[in-house]
């Protein structure tokens, strides 16, 4: 205490040789003023030096940067202040400074500046006394300036970690709350003057921090994290931001695309020669066939009804929200706004493998294709047929490759590939049809999922995903409405990016934003080749948004601010606080791809869970079957 005294001594007479205007209501009084802006600094500096601390450490707050946190919040707007607080009222109620005699002078000629300063009632005491008082109005007035100089502490802490954890702002402005509370035993008017000088500073402090502390943010991107040192522990309770590097089983080779021959076209189909059906081998490719311009056949009324199945007969489903995506089925497209398919168009039978389909009806429209729901006649089902408008041929041929690599993966929760065929209107895939509901749908009809059926839904997935990488096929846009749940409650994964230019699950040709990148990989927003661990990333944000119903990084007012929160890395702050896959979604939410666990490491831990929770890893996302139900006896 005799330092704190010393030092505010110290203060004040340096300062009374610069403010100390004899003016009322005096010189010491001034001179008090100024030495509360000298307190205001404080916060400032301590907001800048965190600053400082984060541009070398990242956004990863290991015990070590917690504490030196930690220190500079409280030492800046609770210790040093209070000891200043203290000290000057000590120090003029003892007057024991140079030129104290001026204490005993009265410049407003109704009382002395002693009997101001430190002869005052305390605040508690001023608004004891009622309205009509004039402490009372003063300390209404301290009141005023304390809320003032507690806002603008607050916004120099955010400012300080804009777009970081949170829980660093809770060491600097609420050990600010307990000053203010513990000087409301100080004279209220020593107090007023000492927070006049420091409101001023502190809102000009705010703004100097912010302009700081946005650089710093927008430089914190997760390749500048370097983590918490190797011989450190992890606190007890860190961010759910900022996990420790996974320890999991070991990542998997580099990925390799799919060796594919290129494709050699065939010659164009003749007519007039007789057609003998050839089945193709399970595993052989699909080869492209080109076929003549596109004839219309002539089709009575009759035939221009939806053909059966019947679920086709019911309304229009609604559309993935980005290009080129696969159906929906019907019952999820309830009152969904769909394109109005043209009428000249259903019915007609068109050249993909010479003329076997029927549309249907147009199920949408991207910046890269038409989808249409149409019926094999040959086969008699209904398929999904994208029609692709390869750009370029480079375009055209990686289509061409993963489509045929796609059209060889037999995995019973991913979409499958039927045919590759050439057509006038671009380039035709025939795909398997799913009717059921997106996974965006599910989530807001029947509500979130459990954490069993949430490990299930990412197994299955995760298998799904796995089993297109090993053809060398990336998925690219994996996201609650690209995941299909059946009528049974199987998941489904479909539209693949064998029909997507690079960049296309966010913007069009035009460059107009289409969609919402919500759910993109950080490296993937900020333009850089997609990858597995992008696709596991997709995954890992699916799967959290089935467990809180929004996007792992928060909601966005317009798809631009989406798509720089995803570029810039902006921490993941909408997680599952209370499930079991809290600690493996943060970690499969890493920022840096090299720091997230492979797909194979995620079956095998969920797998090893539900395992142990006694639920298979198969069977229906929406409602949950731990054992068959017993034969039921035939009715005699």
């Amino acid at each position: 205490m005799v330092e704190g005294v010393e030092l505010a001594e110290s203060l004040l007479a340096w300062l009374h040789g610069w403010t100390g205007v004899p003016l009322c209501p005096g010189d010491w009084a001034w001179t008090t003023t100024a030495l509360g802006a000298s307190i205001g600094v404080l916060p400032t500096v301590a907001a800048l030096l965190s600053i400082i601390v984060r541009r070398v450490v990242g956004n990863s707050y290991g015990p070590v940067t917690g504490a030196i946190f930690a220190v500079l919040g409280v030492t800046g707007t609770l210790v040093l202040p209070w000891v200043l607080f203290s000290g000057s009222f000590n120090a003029l109620r003892t007057s024991s400074l140079d030129g104290a005699q001026s204490l005993a002078e009265s410049p407003c000629r109704v009382f002395t500046q002693g009997q101001y300063l430190v002869g005052a009632p305390s605040i508690i005491t001023a608004f004891n006394d009622g309205p009509g008082t004039v402490y009372f109005y003063v300390g209404l007035s301290t009141a005023v300036l304390a809320l003032l100089s507690l806002l603008f502490v607050m916004l120099q802490a955010g400012s300080a970690f804009r777009l970081g954890p949170n829980w660093p702002r809770r060491v600097f402005w609420p050990p600010f709350v307990v000053l203010l509370v513990a000087t409301s035993a100080l004279p209220v008017t020593l107090v007023g003057h000492l927070l006049l000088g420091f409101f001023p500073v502190a809102l000009i402090g705010s703004l100097v921090v912010r302009v700081f502390g946005l650089t710093t943010a927008m430089l914190n991107r997760p390749g500048r994290d370097r983590g918490t040192p190797a011989s450190s522990s992890p606190p007890a309770a860190s961010s759910r931001h900022n996990p420790p590097p996974y320890q999991g089983p070991p990542k998997p080779p580099p990925y390799q695309p799919a060796q594919v021959p290129p494709y050699r076209p065939v010659p164009p189909y003749n007519p007039n020669l007789p057609q003998t059906p050839v089945q193709k081998p399970v595993q052989t490719p699909v080869q492209p066939r080109q076929y003549p311009p596109t004839r219309i056949a002539e089709v009575s009324p009759a035939d221009q009804q939806p053909p059966r199945p019947t679920r086709v007969e019911q309304q229009p489903a609604k559309l993935a929200d980005t290009p080129g995506p696969l159906p929906f089925g019907p019952g999820a497209g309830a009152g969904a706004a769909t394109p109005a398919p043209n009428p000249s168009d259903s019915g007609q039978v068109w050249n993909p493998a010479g003329g076997r389909f029927r549309r249907v009806r147009q199920l949408g429209r991207g910046g890269f294709g038409t989808v249409w729901l149409a019926v094999d006649t040959q086969l008699d089902r209904t398929v999904a047929v994208k029609l692709a408008h390869a750009p370029d041929n480079d375009t055209e041929q990686r289509m061409l490759r993963e489509a045929r690599a796609l059209a060889a993966v037999r995995h019973p929760n991913c979409v499958r590939v039927f045919d590759i065929v050439q057509d006038p209107d671009g380039l035709a895939i025939v795909m398997e049809y799913i009717d059921g509901q997106p996974l965006s749908d599910v989530v807001l009809k029947n509500g979130l999922l459990q954490d069993k059926l949430a490990a299930r839904l990412w197994v299955n997935m995760a298998d799904a995903l796995a089993a297109a990488h090993e053809r060398g096929v990336l998925h690219r846009d994996v996201k609650p409405s690209n995941v299909i749940v059946d009528g049974s409650g199987t998941a489904h994964l479909i539209d693949f990016g064998i029909a997507r230019s690079k960049g296309d699950s966010t913007l069009t040709a035009t460059g107009m934003m289409v969609g919402t990148p919500d759910f993109l990989a950080p490296e993937t927003a900020r333009g850089e080749a997609a990858s597995p661990a992008s696709d596991a990333w997709q995954l890992a944000a699916t799967v959290s948004y089935a467990l809180t119903g929004h996007p792992p990084r928060g909601s966005r007012e317009n798809p631009i601010s989406s798509l720089m929160a995803a570029a810039q890395g902006e921490p993941c702050v909408k997680l599952p606080q209370h499930s079991a896959h809290h600690r493996l979604l943060t970690t499969a939410l890493d920022g840096d791809p090299k720091r997230r666990p492979s797909l194979a490491s995620i079956r095998a831990e969920l797998g090893s869970w539900l395992s142990q929770a006694g639920v298979s890893k198969e069977g229906p996302v929406t409602r949950l079957i731990d054992r068959p139900e017993p034969p039921t006896r035939p009715v005699r």
